[in-house]
């Protein structure tokens, strides 16, 4: 969707479908059968884990490298990457009774982009992560199972790990949404994506959630608020929304603790029209931890 005097693309932003990523889940009632039981007691386990693990994030740091890379129709690449660096941490508070207030959250500190120093038009751009965001495994957690349908799937491998596997959709799905501002069309549509889960067998560790749109979605801005591109829509076409977020484990030392972290994510967004699709790489690396007396152990 491009003006007829620019060459600047209108970018669509997809906010809140990818459910592992901005809103939770959990178990309803059509999923009891002789498996529920054992679904039940897993979930649990995984909830236990989850909260044990951001009781031990809010001490750890990493850098994040963003690469937005704008797509064809054939899934190639398109001009120029984006590449953004931050520094992440994630932010929780734990109430006695375990559960979380607020939610967690991951919060990001913009240092550089394209290898400089950011400007200021560079902060919160259309495509760009939030720089405060929920944090992913907040779908297991207790206080958000009602939001969801959680299925058994059954045992399955990772890396020659042995894992359970759990499948997730939304209960309810939300009002699609959307506005403009300048290039940026921002679509939010919570409750359109399901999900699958790799647990590991063992230590029920999550260590892959896998996501994906239930069906395309189709949104079309309120009268007065078209976009001033000539000759574009304002209907605009969300084909495929999927995500992968992989977790690694991370060994600290002084005391000496292992925590299993993020390691990835890979998402691709495809619109249709002529707005730009994007493929967007985010790899987490150089973890550290914040001790009392004030020394970072990595």
């Amino acid at each position: 969707m491009r003006d007829a005097s620019s060459s600047r693309p209108l970018w669509l932003a997809l906010l809140a479908v990818l459910a592992a990523l901005a809103t939770p889940a959990a178990v309803g009632t059509t999923t009891v059968s002789a498996q529920a039981p054992r679904l039940l007691d897993v979930l649990t386990s995984v909830g236990d884990r989850v909260r044990q693990y951001y009781g031990r994030a809010q001490s750890v740091m990493c850098n994040e490298k963003v690469t937005i890379q704008p797509i064809n129709r054939g899934f190639s690449p398109e001009g120029f990457a984006r590449v953004l660096e931050y520094d992440l941490r994630i932010e929780w508070e734990a109430n006695v009774d375990g559960d979380s207030a607020p939610d967690a959250r991951v919060v990001r500190e913009l240092r550089r982009v394209n290898g400089r120093p950011p400007r200021a038009r560079d902060f919160e751009a259309c495509m760009d992560p939030k720089s405060v965001s929920p944090e992913p495994l907040e779908l297991l957690l207790p206080q958000h199972r009602d939001e969801y349908l959680f299925s058994w799937m059954g045992p399955g491998k990772l890396k020659n790990q042995r894992t359970v596997m759990l499948d997730y959709r939304s209960r309810v799905r939300g009002k699609i949404e959307g506005s403009l501002k300048d290039d940026c069309v921002s679509i939010s549509a919570p409750g359109y994506s399901k999900g699958r889960i790799w647990v590991d067998e063992a230590t029920h560790d999550v260590l892959r959630i896998d996501e994906q749109l239930v069906s395309r979605l189709e949104y079309r801005l309120p009268r007065g608020k078209g976009s001033r591109y000539a000759g574009s829509e304002d209907t605009y076409i969300v084909e495929r929304a999927d995500s992968t977020i992989r977790y690694r484990r991370v060994a600290f030392h002084d005391p000496e603790e292992t925590v299993l972290v993020p390691e990835s994510i890979e998402s691709l967004t495809v619109f249709g029209g002529s707005a730009a699709s994007h493929r967007t790489t985010q790899v987490f690396s150089e973890y550290r931890r914040f001790l009392t007396t004030g020394r970072i152990v990595k």
